[in-house]
């Protein structure tokens, strides 16, 4: 286990010590859980009180918070920033070693970096390329022409069919699929008639990939993530779909095919958008909204409505079916009142 004097983090991060600088950290905490040998951080306001009650052998605060704190502490602008960045000291992840495993099953054509680390079961099929010190997770399939760049990691079972493109240093959880065909279908004759989809998936850099996401390839051209994306686990991103550097979306958005959204946008768990919509640059959408329509201005937008209790629902859900006619009779009555 890795161990860092208190002065060494406050140096890292460039922070205000004040305390013990030779204490000793060897982990991270909550500040309700946390023991004497490990840092904890105060970020949110609500969790203040557990200040006074906290265990921890050091706490990383703002200023203000820090302000009649009897303990040891690193004093800086932004406290869970700081915390972000000292995860990575502390993070026991396995290093996988470079090297392909006997098991695993790589076509002659398919390029493989020396220095990459091929797992247990891994498919990599026909002029598939692999970067240097990629890690390709047990039972990972890379289909035919895909390409993965430098520092990629990407955990067991994940899929990416033929012609897909990753960027540098992306993370790709279990169990994300990239590349699936897309939803397309056109009607003859009272069936149904497959489009094929020829078109592949293309992801920048810095991208994180959750479990069980799914990218399906482009009908035409690709579907393209930018640089910087960041996706949860269950998202839904359909064909030719366009997603700006920087955005990042929470658990379970659904986004229909071809819709195109902005730089820096945040959508929150459940968002739904539909299809060949577009979103400008800089837009919050909250927890759960339906998004029918292009959002041409930056800013917050919701839809639906907040939790209540269920009979002050089912009494509102009432007059939800009677808006049309009580504008109708309100019109009637204004029109009445200008005679």
């Amino acid at each position: 286990m890795k161990t860092y004097r208190l002065h060494e983090l406050a140096e890292l991060l460039k922070a205000e010590l004040r305390g013990a600088a030779d204490l000793q950290i060897n982990g991270l905490g909550t500040l309700q859980h946390a023991g004497p040998d490990q840092m904890a951080f105060l970020a949110n306001a609500s969790y203040r009180k557990q200040l006074a009650e906290t265990r921890a052998g050091a706490v990383l605060l703002r200023a203000e918070d820090a302000e009649g704190f009897a303990g040891n502490c690193l004093v800086l602008a932004d406290p869970y920033l700081a915390y972000a960045r000292l995860s990575h000291l502390f993070d026991r992840k396995p290093v996988a070693p470079a090297g392909i495993h006997p098991s695993a099953v790589i076509a002659d054509s398919a390029q493989v970096a020396a220095t990459a680390s091929i797992g247990p079961g891994v498919v990599i099929e026909d002029e598939a390329v692999i970067g240097d010190n990629v890690v390709l997770g047990a039972h990972t399939f890379v289909g035919a022409r895909s390409r993965i760049g430098k520092d990629g990691w990407l955990a067991p079972r994940v899929t990416l069919y033929h012609d897909v493109s990753i960027g540098e240093r992306v993370v790709i959880q279990s169990g994300a699929v990239l590349g699936g065909e897309g939803f397309g279908f056109a009607k003859q004759d009272g069936q149904w008639l497959k489009i094929a989809q020829i078109g592949g998936v293309t992801v920048g850099n810095d991208v994180e990939i959750g479990a069980n996401t799914t990218i399906d390839r482009g009908a035409l051209d690709d579907t393209r993530i930018g640089n910087d994306v960041k996706l949860d686990n269950q998202i839904m991103i359909a064909h030719n779909v366009e997603v700006g550097d920087h955005t990042a979306m929470a658990a379970c958005v659904g986004i229909s095919g071809s819709t195109r959204i902005g730089r820096n946008c945040m959508l929150a768990g459940g968002v739904g958008l539909v299809g060949h919509i577009e979103i400008c640059d800089n837009v919050f959408v909250t927890g759960m909204t339906m998004v029918t329509h292009s959002i041409s201005e930056p800013g917050a937008y919701s839809s639906g409505t907040a939790m209540q209790p269920a009979g002050d629902w089912k009494k509102n859900a009432v007059r939800f079916r009677q808006l049309d006619d009580m504008a109708k009779r309100i019109r009637a009555l204004e029109k009445n009142d200008r005679k």
